[in-house]
């Protein structure tokens, strides 16, 4: 993919052979992220691990990353991410981590290089509580999972 130019530019270090994260399509809101590995790593069915990216970053006041599944790992494989989206705030300047699942039956590897998630970078907005007796009624009111349809 040709590089391209957006308005917002990131500080990031790359401590791993691996590319930077790149959009893979001109639509895609992710960028993939890679394994940073010394070896490759077996998880079990049900087993959880950590895996490292070899990134870092420093994002602006009112932007995080947030850390998705990929859907072809979850597919393929049974691999997804937990605590998702991971949230990567503003402030933070450790390597960027990966929290992987093997939901699968089977014993899956992760190697060196793979794609294991995906970043989005996102905008937020910070707010104040304003304390109140009620709330503003609405059509929908208290009703919960499920009362969409």
């Amino acid at each position: 993919m040709a590089a391209k130019f957006y308005p917002l530019q990131i500080q990031i270090i790359n401590q791993s052979e691996q590319p930077l994260p790149a959009y893979q399509s001109h639509g895609a809101a992710g960028m993939d992220l890679h394994a940073s590995l010394e070896e490759d790593l077996t998880l079990q069915p049900m087993q959880r691990t950590l895996v490292p990216t070899g990134l870092r970053i420093a994002l602006p006041n009112g932007y995080e990353a947030q850390i998705r599944p990929r859907s072809g790992l979850a597919i393929k494989q049974g691999i997804t991410c937990l605590n998702t989206p991971g949230t990567i705030d503003s402030d933070y300047r450790g390597e960027i981590k990966v929290i992987l699942i093997n939901l699968s039956d089977e014993v899956q590897e992760i190697k060196n290089g793979d794609r294991i998630a995906q970043m989005v970078i996102a905008k937020y907005e910070k707010i104040t509580w304003q304390r109140v007796d009620s709330l503003d009624e609405s059509k929908r009111g208290e009703q919960g999972f499920g009362s969409t349809g």
